[in-house]
């Protein structure tokens, strides 16, 4: 099994990092291969909305950057691990351009290209520096929506408190995030 996980964090080493990290390891400890991509070493540009991905004579995005590299790299995997940092009641901006830029190979009710496949799963962790897991339980729902509209299985995790100290410091977290990276393997976390 193929994981590819992706970090929509300006921070290469801060929470969310951490959080896609310990669940790649815990996919890695059951077998699975895993790569990683960090969204501050990459040239990502916002979608321009031209449709070309969705009435051009190519196939994908018309955009000449690094989602390039990325987009061949999720077709082959078996599942993706997203993580973003919530700023200001949201996915980072950082977070906003990627997922924009997944419509262009995952929108299968408007894409002339779309192959007919299984979904793809995903795990989605938000890292919240707010120690109140409901307090925006309405925008995860929304996140998790978008998500399954791309046509992806979705399995939303959140880890709250981070404003009170580092993820990693967090007592029992390590050994949670391992065990859905090792679920993920598995195929018992991500539901339909």
């Amino acid at each position: 099994m193929k994981i590819v996980g992706f970090v929509a964090s300006p921070r290469k080493a801060g929470n969310t990092a951490w959080v896609v990290n310990t669940i790649l390891e815990g996919a890695r400890e059951r077998g699975a291969e895993t790569e990683t991509w960090h969204y501050g070493d990459l040239d990502i540009k916002p979608c321009q909305g031209c449709l070309g991905c969705k009435t051009g004579k190519k196939t994908g995005c018309v955009l000449a950057d690094d989602m390039r590299k990325i987009f061949p790299a999720l077709e082959s995997a078996n599942a993706l691990v997203f993580g973003s940092p919530l700023y200001m009641g949201q996915m980072s901006g950082q977070a906003k351009i990627f997922v924009d830029r997944l419509s262009s190979q995952f929108m299968p009710r408007f894409s002339p290209f779309y192959k007919e496949q299984a979904a793809k799963k995903l795990i989605v962790v938000f890292t919240q520096g707010n120690p109140d897991a409901g307090m925006f339980r309405a925008y995860y729902e929304y996140t998790k929506n978008m998500f399954q509209l791309l046509g992806f299985a979705v399995d939303l995790h959140t880890v709250v408190g981070t404003r009170n100290g580092p993820a990693h410091e967090q007592e029992g977290l390590c050994a949670v995030m391992r065990q859905v990276g090792a679920l993920l393997v598995t195929e018992e976390s991500c539901p339909r």
